[in-house]
C-alpha cells in the first residue's frame, strides 16, 4: 500500500540537495540527514548509532558514510554497518517531487520485539557489549518479558561453549533475583548477564550435539550407568546417559538426583565448583521452562566429568584423612534416613551451624549425625551448613591476604548449592538411592573446617553482644546513599558490614537493603563470584528473614562486595549510553 503523502515532511529542494551535498532536516521527530551521492538521495537518522555523533559532520566517499568521532563507517543506501561495534543506522523513506525532497520520519521497526531480539543474537554471537545494551533495552521496552530475555541468552550460552560457563551462571543468578529488582536494576542485571555470556562464548568451540540411546533402560540403571561414566571420565557415555533419562520423561527433582548424585562422588569436586553449576543449570531451567532440559542439562556434563576431587589434595588426606571420615560418615547416614526416627520439626539449625565452626573434623561429622537422630532432614542439614559457611565469610579477618576471601566465598557458595539441590530433591534425598546427594553436606562440612584459618583473627559481627550503631543514619535513604557511598571506595568492609546491622537491627524493610546490594553490584564490572555471593547471600536470607542469622548473611555479602568495589564501572558507562541512544540523546554535547 502507499504511504500517504501526508506522512512525509519536505526536506528541501533538490538543487540546494545537489549543491550542498547533505541537509539535516529538523522538527519534532529525531534529526533527519538527507545525502545526495551519485545521482541519488538517502535519508538516515542523523546520529550515529554508537554515540550520537551528528552524522552530518562525516563524510561520503564511494557510497560510504564515516562518523568522524569513531570512525564507523556505514552502507550509505541500507544504513548497515561495516563495522559490526557500531550497529545499524536507522534509515526513513525518501522521495523527490516535483524537484522537493521529502522524507518519512519514521524510523521504527514493523515488529520491534523481534527486531531487538535478531540484535541481541548478533550482539551475543560476536560479543558487541553496546549492541547487547541497545538490544535488551530495546526488547523491555518492546514489552519482552525479562524471562524470555534469559532465555534467549542461556540457549545461546548452551550452544555456543562446550560446557557450562561462568556467563550462564551469572545469567541464572541475576535471573533468579530479577522479581526483587526495579524497571532499571532490571535492565543492568539484564545486561550484565548477556555481556558476560558473550564474552564467555567469544572464541569458544560450540556444543557438538548428542543423542539419547534407543532403548528404554529404567531408572536405577540409569543412575548406575551416570555415576559409572562420571568416574571412569567418559563423556559422550555420561551425555548420553542423561539425555536418554531426559527422554525418558524423568521428573526434574530426580534429574537433579542423578546429577548430584553423580558429582558427588568425588569430594568437593572442582572446589565446589562442579556441584554449584549442576545447581546452577536446575534453577536455569526454573526460570526458563524444563523443557530445554535436554539443551541445559548436557552442558554440566563435561566440567563434572573433568573435575577433580578434593580425595586428590593432600589438605584433605592429611594431616587427617577427611574423605575416609567422609566415605565412613555417609554409610551410617545411609542407615540412619532408612531408620525410623523421629517424626516431629527439628529447628535447631544454628545450634548445628556453630558445631560446624568447629576445630574438631571427627566431631563436627557426629554433630550432624546427632542432628539427623534427632529429626534433621538433608535440606535441615544443608540449611545449617549454608548458614555456617556464611559465618566464615561474615568473619573473614582482613589480616588475610585479599585473594582468601575467594576460598570462603567458594565454601558459601557451595554450601548454598548443597542446600537448594537437597530442597530441590525433597524427600527423594532420604531414600535407599538418594542418599548420595547427603554427602555434599558432608564435604562442605569439611569445606568448612578447612577453612577455620580465615576467622583468625575473627572479624566482629555489628550488631552483636551490645554493639551500638547509633553514630550511623536511621532513614532507609540514608543508610542507602552512605552504602553506595561506601562502595565507591577501597576497604569499607567494616562500614558496609556496620550499615547493613544499622538498615536490619532498625526493622526496615530487607527488599529495600537488598535492592540496595544489587544496585552496588550492577554499578561495577564485577567478577564471577561477586554475583554468585550476592544471590547466594540472599537465597539464604530468605531462609531465616530479618533474624540473628539472617542478618549476619547479609553481612557476610556486603562485607564480600566491599571487599571487591569499586571497579572501573566500564560496563555501567556502555549501559549508560545505550539506553540515551534510544531516548534520542546525543552523547557528543556533552564531551
Amino acid at each position: 500500500m502507499d504511504t500517504p503523502a501526508s506522512d512525509f515532511v519536505r526536506a528541501g529542494s533538490l538543487a540546494d540537495l545537489m549543491a550542498r551535498g547533505r541537509l539535516v532536516v529538523h522538527g519534532r521527530h529525531p534529526p533527519i540527514l538527507v545525502v545526495y551521492n551519485e545521482g541519488r538521495v538517502f535519508a538516515l537518522d542523523n546520529r550515529c548509532p554508537h554515540m550520537g555523533f551528528p552524522l552530518d559532520r562525516g563524510s561520503v566517499e564511494d557510497g560510504i558514510l564515516t562518523c568522524h568521532w569513531h570512525d564507523a563507517r556505514f552502507d550509505l543506501a541500507s544504513g548497515c554497518t561495516f563495522d559490526l561495534w557500531a550497529d545499524d543506522v536507522p534509515t526513513c523513506p525518501v522521495e523527490v517531487r516535483a524537484g522537493e525532497v521529502w522524507v518519512r520520519p519514521v524510523f521504527g521497526h514493523e515488529d520491534p520485539a523481534r527486531h531487538w531480539q535478531r540484535r541481541l543474537d548478533d550482539g551475543l554471537a560476536h560479543s558487541l557489549g553496546l549492541v547487547i545494551a541497545k538490544s535488551v533495552r530495546g526488547q523491555l521496552t518492546a514489552g519482552v518479558p525479562p524471562r524470555a530475555i534469559v532465555r534467549q541468552a542461556a540457549l545461546f550460552a548452551v550452544h555456543n561453549r562446550d560446557g557450562w560457563g561462568t556467563g550462564v551462571t551469572i545469567l541464572t543468578a541475576l535471573g533468579n533475583l530479577l522479581p526483587l529488582l526495579p524497571e532499571d536494576e532490571t535492565y543492568l542485571a539484564l545486561f550484565h548477564a548477556a555481556r558476560r555470556v558473550a564474552v564467555d562464548c567469544d572464541g569458544e568451540a560450540p556444543r557438538r550435539e548428542r543423542a539419547p540411546l534407543a532403548s528404554q533402560p529404567d531408572l536405577a540403571t540409569l543412575e548406575r550407568w551416570l555415576r559409572h561414566w562420571s568416574a571412569v571420565r567418559h563423556r559422550d557415555a555420561a551425555e548420553r546417559t542423561l539425555l536418554t533419562a531426559i527422554a525418558n520423561g524423568t521428573p526434574p527433582a530426580v534429574l537433579a538426583r542423578l546429577l548430584v548424585a553423580a558429582s558427588t562422588d568425588r569430594a568437593f569436586a572442582d572446589g565446589g565448583h562442579s556441584l554449584d553449576f549442576i545447581n546452577k543449570a536446575c534453577e536455569c531451567l526454573d526460570v526458563i521452562g524444563w523443557e530445554n532440559a535436554s539443551a541445559v542439562l548436557p552442558s554440566v556434563v563435561g566440567p563434572m566429568v573433568a573435575a577433580r576431587g578434593a580425595d586428590e589434595m593432600t589438605a584433605w588426606r592429611h594431616p587427617i584423612d577427611l574423605v575416609r571420615l567422609c566415605e565412613e560418615s555417609a554409610a551410617e547416614l545411609r542407615d540412619l534416613f532408612m531408620t525410623p526416627r523421629r517424626s516431629h520439626a527439628w529447628s535447631d539449625h544454628a545450634e548445628l551451624s556453630a558445631a560446624l565452626l568447629g576445630d574438631d573434623a571427627k566431631a563436627i561429622l557426629e554433630a550432624l549425625k546427632a542432628a539427623t537422630r534427632a529429626g534433621a532432614c538433608p535440606a535441615d542439614l544443608g540449611r545449617s551448613l549454608a548458614y555456617a559457611a556464611a559465618l566464615r565469610v561474615a568473619r573473614f579477618g582482613t589480616a588475610n591476604e585479599h585473594a582468601d576471601w575467594e576460598t570462603a566465598h567458594h565454601v558459601f557458595t557451595y554450601a548454598n548449592a548443597v542446600h537448594q539441590a537437597l530442597k530441590r530433591i525433597g524427600v527423594d534425598a532420604e531414600r535407599n538411592g538418594g542418599i548420595e546427594a547427603v554427602r555434599g553436606v558432608l564435604h562442605g562440612a569439611m569445606a568448612v573446617y578447612l577453612a577455620r584459618y580465615l576467622n583468625v583473627p575473627s572479624a566482629r559481627l555489628p550488631g552483636d553482644d551490645g554493639d551500638r550503631l547509633d553514630d550511623l543514619p536511621e532513614r532507609i535513604e540514608d543508610i542507602r546513599a552512605a552504602l553506595l557511598e561506601a562502595f565507591d571506595r577501597q576497604r569499607q568492609v567494616d562500614v558496609a558490614a556496620r550499615l547493613v546491622a544499622r538498615h536490619l537491627t532498625l526493622g526496615h524493610p530487607p527488599n529495600a537493603l537488598i535492592a540496595a546490594l544489587v544496585q552496588g553490584l550492577l554499578r561495577e564490572d564485577a567478577g564471577f563470584h561477586a554475583y554468585q555471593m550476592l544471590e547466594a547471600g540472599v537465597r539464604q536470607f530468605g531462609e531465616w528473614g530479618n533474624t540473628g542469622p539472617g542478618r549476619h548473611i547479609l553481612i557476610a555479602v556486603a562485607r564480600y562486595l566491599a571487599a571487591h568495589s569499586p571497579t572501573e564501572r566500564a560496563l555501567f558507562q556502555t549501559a549508560d549510553i545505550a539506553q540515551r541512544l534510544l531516548r534520542g540523546g546525543e552523547l557528543h554535547q556533552n564531551t
